[in-house]
């Protein structure tokens, strides 16, 4: 059992010169990133979201609930922004769970993102498809009923040769030619970001900020029509809460950034500045149409599978519908793109350490690309988007994402407290795999150096520990300026703690919400004891240092415990 636990715990190294060592092509900027980012975010959601949680969970509030989701979606891109400076090598989260959790956890989170990956690609695919035959009255979705119908529960009514098509044509250009379709998601994106412009100034001259005051007794449709309380606040403050929960699936997509890292030609400087330069471009665009939508037609009347052409329609500009409505095929090619790109990079990545089939992270020496894993995730995704209808697909994206999400703040937060001070004490047992550079500690944090413990310095280790008192070392009493080992292993048991209290803190908020409302004193009791045993864990660590990643912990678990049970 020793041995065992040994495996699933130990983590990968990323040595110094193996960290800048690929054999990818480094050919990726700042721009090329960022676009990739926004082109993977600016889908679906800047076309649907607006306008679903605006007549259904938050009203014309809805701009707020994206600046929510925005703030949390900060905390996670933060901490993918350090691991992706820090350690900037093809895998994103499963890169960081290895070197910081174990080979275990690594894992179970490789394969979530590849649950994700395909999943989000294939959603997208399926819902570029639908979006185009919703432009040629359902042509295709008659047609394939006819010759190929599936009549099988849970599953579509029929094969979609477009989607399945799309995606083996996109895996295709993203295994043969990286810079070529490069260059296509870019030139995607910038039509994207321009229509979406368009929308924000050519809807701000139909706008109405009547339609923000709209009250129930004012209004004769107020029995047709759910319309709430009326006002900018028809569903209260929980509205606007829920509707966060929504609105934060409109900017999963910008993790792709970080599975770049071996693609870069700079990424310690160019991952962080494109993942923050990213979601601020994704928060304007969102906040933007989603203020001038609500403006154009109250939020009662809105459409949610496709707000913005049916805004000017509302408003009598038909011309300014069809430029939307085409702009946004652009910008769903952009997002299948950006969905696509990041999964062979964690075939790669988990092909490399023996996690999956090493076959399939096979470089191609021509190309540069790992081409047989990026032909069978398309050809998976092209399956899942020809078989499964969208609200299928989107279902089981989620819990992946916010998953993911969790591991990368942990890991941020065992990272803070692994200074080299602290590394040089921790004996090393290692694992080498004859055909990679980099290195597996069986047990302990990574480390950055090989060289043997000394026993001047194994005598130190144990003199800290024996001069060193366990409450001390929580809250730092004595002013240590460098992590030990015995303060690394708090800090791990810590985490683990506040982890717990925030599912508690989450459970609270969605069951005890009522009894704390009327003032029972049991549950506020409950609730504040759990609430503050979470803060002292926090101010237990180096104050503020932990704040964020800690913050991106409690708001991922929470979003996590509002998905349904099968999810």
């Amino acid at each position: 059992m020793a041995n065992i636990w040994k495996i699933l715990t130990r983590k990968k190294i990323i040595e110094p010169a193996a960290a800048e060592e690929t054999r990818l092509s480094r050919i990726l900027n700042t721009f090329d990133l960022t676009a990739l980012g926004v082109g993977s975010t600016l889908g679906v959601g800047v076309y649907v979201l607006a306008g679903h949680v605006a007549k259904d969970t938050a009203g014309p509030a809805v701009i707020l609930s994206f600046l929510i989701a925005a703030i949390a979606s900060v905390f996670a891109g933060l901490c993918y922004a350090e691991f992706g400076a820090r350690a900037p090598k093809a895998g994103s989260a499963y890169i960081y769970s290895y070197v910081c959790v174990g080979e275990f956890v690594a894992f179970v989170i490789g394969w979530n993102l590849i649950l994700e990956y395909v999943i989000g690609s294939a959603s997208v695919a399926r819902g570029l498809s639908s979006y185009i035959d919703t432009l040629v009255n359902d042509t295709m979705q008659n047609t394939f009923i006819e010759i190929a119908p599936i009549g099988i529960p849970y599953l579509s009514k029929y094969f979609d040769f477009f989607a399945f098509g799309i995606s083996i044509i996109l895996a295709v250009a993203l295994a043969f030619g990286l810079k070529e379709s490069s260059l296509a998601n870019n030139i995607f994106t910038i039509i994207n970001i321009l229509v979406v412009l368009f929308v924000i100034i050519a809807g701000s001259l139909k706008a109405n900020p009547e339609n923000w005051r709209i009250q129930p007794d004012h209004n004769s449709t107020n029995s047709t029509y759910n319309i709430g309380n009326g006002g900018f606040f028809p569903f209260g403050i929980e509205g606007v809460i829920k509707g966060a929960a929504t609105c934060f699936y409109g900017f999963v997509g910008f993790d792709c950034i970080a599975t770049t890292g071996e693609e870069v030609k700079n990424p310690k400087k160019a991952i962080p500045i494109a993942i923050i330069l990213s979601l601020f471009i994704i928060f304007l665009a969102y906040f933007g149409t989603s203020t001038v939508v609500t403006l154009m037609v109250p939020y009662y009347l809105q459409d949610p599978n496709a707000p913005i052409p049916y805004a000017f329609e509302h408003v009598g500009w038909y011309t300014a519908k069809w430029i939307v409505s085409i702009g946004g095929i652009f910008g769903l090619c952009a997002s299948l793109f950006g969905a696509m790109f990041p999964l062979p990079r964690i075939i790669y990545a988990m092909a490399n350490d023996s996690l999956v089939f090493r076959f399939l992270g096979r470089v191609s020496s021509r190309f540069e690309t790992p081409v047989i894993g990026t032909l069978l995730a398309g050809l998976l995704t092209g399956l899942m988007a020809a078989m499964f209808e969208l609200k299928q697909l989107v279902n089981m994206m989620s819990i992946g994402t916010l998953l993911a999400y969790t591991i990368v703040a942990v890991s941020i937060l065992l990272l803070r407290y692994a200074k080299e001070e602290a590394r040089k004490y921790m004996p090393v047992q290692t694992v080498t795999d004859s055909d990679d550079s980099e290195t597996y500690s069986e047990n302990q944090f990574p480390l950055n150096s090989k060289e043997d413990v000394s026993a001047s310095d194994e005598q130190e280790l144990l003199d800290d520990l024996e001069t060193s008192s366990v409450i001390g070392q929580i809250f730092n009493c004595g002013r240590h300026k460098n992590p030990t080992k015995i303060s690394m292993m708090i800090v791990s048991v810590e985490v683990a703690i506040y982890c717990l209290m925030c599912i508690f803190i989450g459970l609270s908020a969605m069951y005890l919400k009522n009894p704390i409302i009327n003032g029972e004193i049991w549950a506020i009791v409950l609730t504040s004891v759990v609430v503050l045993i979470a803060v002292i864990l926090i101010i237990s660590m180096v104050p503020m240092v932990p704040l964020i990643p800690a913050l991106s912990i409690l708001v991922n678990i929470y979003l996590m415990l509002m998905l349904d049970a099968h999810t």
